[in-house]
């Protein structure tokens, strides 16, 4: 194995690579352009000979045809990967020499794989690819991977990084360490991007055994800010659908999303990975779903703009409401209230319908056969089992009009099915009728939203999304048990949780992971504790805010955060203006101005949108992120990240309370490279 072995012969051999694959693309060409001529011929004459063709000489054209078009798509699509890899064909080099062999290959790792037509030899190999794990998890040395024969053991011999862009090497590093700190330094120094870009060059070891875990059927990723748990997880539906390529599609799997903004920021990295996006959903589109001609319902980011309201603070009651409904002993209390309901509420009664008599006790028996399923479809069976064995006064089967009349007077024995009737008796049921208050007629607080969601899943049973064979859920934190156990009854499917219990953006009915394994007792869990996001100045900040958090920084130095002291509100904003101003003059290319509420947020971007063309304001109707400078609140904030933030009104009046402090966690550690915070009057005690 002597391919390579100086950078002269590296870079001639990207330069021959780039050859290959333009060759490949161009032949590429010719097939597509050909096929679609093909395909027009074809359709012609089949237009133009219909009369003369039979059935099945149409038929066996359209198939043609059909196949025709796909293999087409199939080359367009593998046109789309080959003009991406000539700009940067590989990232990675591992030279392996199997035991048992005096020599052996070297395996240069992409993006995608490429290999000639006329050739079996791979020449680049996917970086999903079990030979390609080695690049991530072993140092120069012993090393093995997971071959479908077996694992193979063996040495590895070079191992090589590699920053290729626009078909020209950067620079080429000899990597005897894993996933070398100079590679990573030299890109987590670089400017943000406009979209969360693929991280498959820097993948670190352990984020390398989540992407590659195929047996949890619920995995739980606790990952602290910065540490790249949304894009491992991304990163890990790629690995899925390349492994099992077949029986696992993009139709099949479904992202349960915190917001549209953030589904626009992640949207890149999969199609950069060569698969299609995936469907986003927010929870509150599975809400309206099950709700729908139910009721209306306030929404959790008007929850939260309720909570952070000056105006509401010192509201124990819905603070109380809010934290009752979100612990598992509330989920509990909600199965025993379904069973109690489903025991004592029927109440049988002799019938006598269309000279037809069926004896209550008769009716008892067949409801107490029909078993613990939810209380509707146990109605169903035993108006069904009661209808079909009714007989008339001549032992005859009954007529269809009196059989419908009988299940009707059956499931009427049922005290109520009304939803909203039966939540409110819940209450009562619990002596804790106080707890459920309506915003208006017909329109519930969000925290009895997924409450009553479980109770109709109790009540009526689950239409279950059965196609959808994964589910990423993310921001885990900010979905409580009762919205755990309603996922886990509308997706019977693997799941992938992720999240960090430090950026809750309501404390009072946040998830840990202790709390989500109680719906999900089966789960493997896994803690990201690095964080690759800021510098150590940034993380060490922010670790004063939040004396809980584990987050650990790699070794990244940079500005330390200022603190702009101001004695009015004018000269606050003269601060951030000045700022803003500083970082138009960087090089950076996003500045996000993160406040603690939208009303603040409004306000400032009022204040300040004349300063430049690219100013932004984020709110809880924004479908985009944009590059340039966003102004918006903590809430819309999270799972972003920014070159520069401006943290405003940081004051003793406006960060005080433990919500307070977690949205200052959330803004601070959004922060890449330089973080400043403002304020006039007392500085919050929080600030270090």
């Amino acid at each position: 194995m002597t391919v390579n072995q100086t950078e002269a012969e590296e870079r001639k051999y990207l330069s021959t690579m780039v050859s290959r694959l333009q060759k490949a693309i161009e032949l590429l060409e010719n097939k597509i352009s050909t096929t679609r001529q093909e395909v027009i011929e074809a359709k012609k004459y089949v237009w133009d000979n219909m009369a003369g063709l039979d059935p099945a000489e149409r038929a066996a054209n359209r198939v043609e045809i059909s196949l025709a078009i796909d293999h087409g798509e199939k080359a367009v699509d593998k046109r789309r990967k080959l003009r991406k890899l000539v700009e940067a064909p590989y990232f990675g080099r591992v030279d392996f020499v199997p035991d048992g062999h005096e020599k052996g290959d070297a395996y240069y790792i992409g993006v995608h794989a490429f290999s000639e037509e006329d050739s079996q030899e791979n020449l680049i190999y996917d970086w999903r690819s079990p030979v390609a794990s080695m690049f991530y998890d072993y140092n120069a040395g012993r090393a093995e991977y997971s071959a479908p024969a077996g694992v193979v053991e063996g040495k590895i011999a070079l191992k090589r990084q590699f920053k290729i862009k626009g078909q020209t090497m950067e620079y080429m590093i000899e990597s005897s360490m894993n996933i070398n700190d100079e590679v990573l330094q030299k890109e987590l120094s670089q400017t943000s991007d406009e979209k969360m870009r693929n991280i498959v060059a820097t993948i670190q070891k352990e984020q390398n055994v989540i992407i590659r875990n195929e047996h949890s059927c619920e995995l739980i990723i606790q990952g602290v800010a910065g540490s790249g748990k949304t894009s491992v997880a991304l990163h890990r539906i790629a690995f899925l659908l390349y492994r099992f390529k077949g029986t696992l599609t993009s139709d099949n799997i479904l992202i349960i999303s915190p917001n549209k903004v953030f589904a626009d920021y992640i949207s890149n990295v999969l199609p950069e990975l060569g698969e299609e996006n995936i469907v986003q959903i927010g929870i509150e589109e599975l809400a309206s779903r099950e709700l729908k001609g139910i009721c209306e319902f306030q929404t959790f980011n008007e929850q939260v703009t309720e909570l952070t309201d000056s105006r509401n603070e010192g509201n124990e009651s819905l603070i109380e409401r809010i934290r009752y409904k979100a612990s598992m002993d509330f989920v509990q209390k909600l199965d025993r209230f379904a069973a109690h309901i489903r025991d004592n509420d029927f109440v049988p009664a002799d019938l006598n319908i269309d000279n037809v008599r069926i004896d209550k006790a008769d009716i008892l028996s067949a409801y107490e056969a029909a078993g613990n399923v939810p209380i509707k479809q146990k109605l169903e069976k035993t108006a069904a089992v009661i209808a079909g064995s009714a007989r008339d006064e001549d032992g005859g089967r009954v007529k269809p009009a009196a059989a419908n009349k009988i299940k009707t007077a059956i499931k009427r024995m049922f005290k109520s099915l009304n939803l909203l009737a039966i939540y409110k008796e819940f209450y009562h049921f619990i002596g804790k009728a106080e707890l459920f208050k309506l915003k208006k007629a017909r329109m519930l607080e969000f925290s009895d939203v997924f409450p009553l969601v479980y109770l109709k899943i109790l009540v009526e049973g689950v239409n279950s999304f059965d196609a959808v064979k994964h589910i990423l859920v993310d921001e885990m934190q900010d979905y409580t048990p009762v919205q755990y156990a309603v996922i886990s009854r509308l997706f019977t499917c693997k799941k992938t949780i992720l999240g960090d219990s430090s950026q809750s953006v309501n404390p009072y009915s946040s998830s840990s992971i202790t709390e989500i394994k109680k719906v999900f007792p089966g789960a493997d869990t896994v803690e990201l504790l690095k964080s690759y996001r800021s510098t150590i100045e940034i993380i060490n900040f922010a670790r004063h805010i939040d004396p809980n958090s584990r987050i650990v920084p790699i070794e990244r130095h940079g500005y330390h955060p200022r603190i702009k002291s101001s004695d009015s509100r004018a000269g606050e904003l003269t601060d951030v203006k000045q700022a803003v101003m500083e970082f138009l003059d960087s090089d950076h290319r996003s500045l996000g101005i993160v406040c603690k509420t939208q009303a603040q947020a409004e306000r400032i971007y009022e204040e300040i949108k004349d300063i430049h063309k690219d100013i932004y304001l984020l709110n809880f109707s924004s479908e985009q992120f944009h590059e340039g400078i966003m102004v918006t609140s903590c809430h819309m904030a999270k799972g972003l990240e920014f070159d520069h933030v401006i943290v405003p009104f940081v004051d003793v009046s406006n960060y005080k309370t433990d919500m307070d402090r977690s949205l200052l966690y959330i803004a601070c550690t959004r922060a890449m490279h330089v973080l400043t915070l403002t304020f006039h009057g007392e500085q919050s005690p929080f600030i270090p």
